[in-house]
Order: C-alpha cells, then sequence, then structure tokens
C-alpha cells in the first residue's frame, strides 16, 4: 500500500547539503517526490512510496545528513496522488 506524506524539518538544516543527501535517500529507497528549503528556514519534503520503504525514508529524514542537527519534525499523512515519477529537488 502507498502513503504520501508531508514534512515540515527545523533546525540547522539549511547550508548542511539536507537536500542533497535526502534526494539520495529517496532515490535508494525507491521514494517518489522533492524537497526543497523554506525562507523560514526549514527543509520541506513531500514524498510519496509504499509502507515500508517511505517509512524508512521518514526514520532517515528525522536526523537528516551528518551535519545536520533535527530540533523539530513535523510530519502529516495522507492518500498518494500518484503526481511523481522520481524524486528532485526544488528550488
Amino acid at each position: 500500500m502507498n502513503r504520501r506524506v508531508h514534512l515540515l524539518i527545523s533546525g540547522r538544516v539549511q547550508g548542511v547539503c539536507f537536500r542533497m543527501y535526502t534526494q539520495n535517500e529517496a532515490q535508494q529507497l525507491g521514494v517518489a517526490g522533492w524537497v526543497r528549503n523554506r525562507d523560514d528556514g526549514r527543509v520541506e519534503v513531500v514524498a510519496e512510496g509504499d509502507e515500508p520503504a517511505l517509512a524508512g525514508f521518514v526514520d532517515w529524514c528525522r536526523h537528516g545528513p551528518p551535519y545536520a542537527q533535527v530540533t523539530r519534525f513535523e510530519e502529516s499523512y495522507s492518500q498518494p496522488i500518484g503526481e511523481f515519477d522520481g524524486f528532485r529537488v526544488r528550488y
């Protein structure tokens, strides 16, 4: 079964290659969607995938890449739309 997740990640998450590492992790797990930096300093992620892959991806996002420090993690789930054909960094 597929699911969709929307994440808002706060802390030291910009300037530490969070987006690039997130894209790599998503591609390895077969998760589709996008990641972007927000003007308020958070990183935003929208992703879809099968339950086990998405769960692993969300767990990874809770701590992020080596130099990140996640201090707040917001997640919300919904039904997948199926609009993605891969995982991209949005600018």
